[in-house]
């Protein structure tokens, strides 16, 4: 169960969150998301999960490869957001997370109890429409706020007359 959300009280303010995870559809879910919060007067977080399990090597070699995983991580996010601060006209929230990228999405929308809506795009590869948007039609992975998952053969007008 998720706390309640706060977005609607004075002195917040409603969030929408999109996933960072380096495929060409989240550009999308950013793209959307960023436009949403905008028209509405909302805020934007964009949340990045460096997945687990990639460091098990020798400590040294541990470190390294989770700084390395750091600057990634850093950059693609500097990057989406430099992308929404110049097509949009917004700032966004940027959130670093290291871990499982399901406990990661549930773990931030409990700590910001603004955010109130999750946004997910699905991917057209013939593997299936991405990972997230896999585990909400599954429900292997439900999320604890309303979920848009938008369709990959939107182009960014589309998403502009929607948004």
């Amino acid at each position: 169960m998720v706390s309640t959300r706060l977005s609607r009280l004075e002195g917040h303010r409603r969030k929408f969150m999109a996933v960072i995870d380096g495929t060409p559809e989240c550009q999308r879910a950013v793209h959307y998301a960023g436009r949403r919060a905008k028209n509405s007067n909302g805020g934007l977080v964009l949340l990045y999960v460096i997945p687990e399990g990639d460091f098990q090597q020798w400590l040294g070699v541990e470190a390294i490869m989770r700084a390395e995983a750091r600057e990634e991580a850093e950059a693609v996010t500097a990057k989406a957001a430099q992308a929404i601060r110049e097509n949009v006209g917004i700032d966004a929230e940027i959130v670093i997370r290291e871990g499982s990228a399901a406990e990661q999405i549930n773990a931030v929308i409990e700590e910001d109890r603004d955010i109130a809506l999750l946004v997910l795009a699905a991917g057209s590869a013939k593997e299936g429409p991405g990972p997230l948007v896999s585990s909400i039609a599954g429900r292997a992975a439900a999320f604890p706020i309303p979920v848009t998952v938008l369709p990959d053969t939107l182009s960014n007008e589309e998403i502009d007359a929607l948004s």
